[in-house]
């Protein structure tokens, strides 16, 4: 057993990658409103390391307004073919443009395209008006490179708590807490 979270979460989405059937980089992402009102949604894990957890999105969108407005969040994994769930509690911040840059270099070219095109969260009146803004958008990035926009990027969670759960026999569950202290971390364990 590892003393260092970021490890153990490396090896147990190793797992996960190598069971689960779809989207093993999914998590759920919590944020509230400036009225406390809890918002969760899905996204994809895109990077990690010991600087935190990094995902991609829409800086106009719902998530990123209350994701700027509080700069904390939690994620949840679950990874039901393992019987295994991760929560982390943290802070957050953007990722550099660079860090941007260069994901979003990595995606698709229709996916770069829908990046444009998108005025994520906001109301549409009909999927053809959605269509209609990605076909300008093809036509006006066709000769070239797509760049990433200015409204979209990425946010990085640096965890302050993270918990590991793991599936137990009669609901005699295993769980460890991490909670990051000045020198590292300080580890512990929770009544199931």
């Amino acid at each position: 057993m590892t003393d260092d979270p970021h490890a153990l979460f490396t090896a147990w989405a190793a797992e996960a990658r190598a069971s689960e059937l779809n989207d093993s980089n999914a998590m759920a992402l919590a944020t509230t409103t400036a009225d406390h009102q809890p918002s969760v949604r899905m996204v994809l894990l895109k990077g990690h390391d010991e600087r935190g957890f990094v995902w991609y999105t829409n800086l106009e969108s719902r998530k990123a307004g209350e994701l700027l407005a509080t700069n904390k969040a939690g994620l949840l994994f679950h990874w039901k073919s393992l019987r295994r769930q991760v929560r982390i509690d943290g802070l957050v911040s953007r990722v550099s443009d660079e860090e941007g840059d260069a994901y979003f270099a990595t995606r698709s070219r229709d996916s770069q395209l829908g990046a444009w095109a998108s005025e994520q969260s906001r109301p549409l009146d009909s999927r053809e008006t959605f269509e209609s803004r990605y076909e300008e958008m093809r036509a006006r990035f066709e000769n070239g490179d797509v760049p990433r926009p200015p409204h979209w990027s990425g946010f990085r969670l640096d965890p302050q708590r993270i918990e590991f759960w793991e599936d137990g026999a009669h609901r005699l569950h295993s769980r460890r807490l991490f909670t990051r202290t000045e020198g590292g971390w300080d580890e512990g364990l929770l009544y199931p």
